[in-house]
């Protein structure tokens, strides 16, 4: 697949703290010189915010997409139409990534992206890496690393990862629609997605190599999402550590 334009989608909810670093990494990310001449819209889906978001997007030069159903899915099926429309490219030569707006994506993110686009892979589901831990929640580090990171090899270059994030995820255009794109879910619509991807036997590209900072946020803002996977782990070392007080 030759990409000559590539849709980035933000779903947020209330993100005017963090989405400013996660635009900024963004502009960085498509000004990558493997990707000249490639046109790339990013498209914020500002799903029932009551602050800045919406405006904070708009001055950044992204498009903005507002709605108010509390829907995950929606928000970011929402967002990839939007994009499609604004670019109206060939969706033979069309990518879509998207990632949060509490996520930072490396420097050569889209450029990585496309390459394995351009290698004929339909789908590329990248891994997410946490810094800037809480001071009281070395306990959840620890253990999210350990669970994280529990099925990569002791050696090896490439690490066929078990994860799902759609804060790393990117999809060939053509592809994404005739799977019928982010399910309406209010949780789980980017393994939803990935589901319909293998079902349909594409090729899924698991790759470790270009993963995306994301926040250590314990109050979650989707239910199910990888905030509730952290408050969990967190829960389970509190326990923990309680038991062994205990003992």
């Amino acid at each position: 697949m030759k990409v000559t334009a590539i849709a980035v989608v933000i779903p947020a909810h209330d993100e005017q703290a963090l989405l400013p670093r996660a635009l900024n990494a963004l502009e960085v990310a498509r000004r990558h010189p493997a990707l000249a001449g490639v046109r790339i819209v990013t498209v914020v889906a500002a799903d029932s915010c009551r602050d800045g978001t919406a405006a904070l997007a708009r001055r950044a030069g992204a498009e903005v997409v507002e709605l108010s159903g509390r829907n995950p899915g929606a928000t970011r099926a929402a967002g990839v139409a939007h994009a499609l429309a604004v670019l109206r490219t060939p969706v033979a030569e069309t990518w879509i990534a998207t990632t949060d707006a509490d996520s930072t994506v490396p420097p050569d993110w889209l450029a990585r992206q496309a390459a394995y686009a351009g290698a004929d892979w339909e789908a590329v589901l990248g891994t997410v890496r946490v810094e800037n831990w809480p001071q009281h929640t070395a306990g959840v580090a620890a253990r999210f690393e350990e669970f994280y990171e529990a099925s990569r090899p002791a050696a090896g270059l490439h690490w066929e990862h078990p994860h799902v994030h759609g804060a790393n995820l990117g999809v060939a255009a053509g592809t994404y629609l005739r799977v019928g794109g982010f399910p309406p879910l209010a949780v789980g619509e980017d393994r939803g997605l990935v589901a319909a991807l293998e079902h349909g036997a594409h090729r899924v590209l698991r790759t470790a190599d270009c993963a995306v900072v994301t926040s250590a946020r314990l109050r979650a803002r989707a239910r199910g999402g990888f905030g509730d996977y952290l408050i969990g782990l967190t829960r389970s070392a509190e326990a923990e550590a309680e038991a062994g007080t205990a003992g």
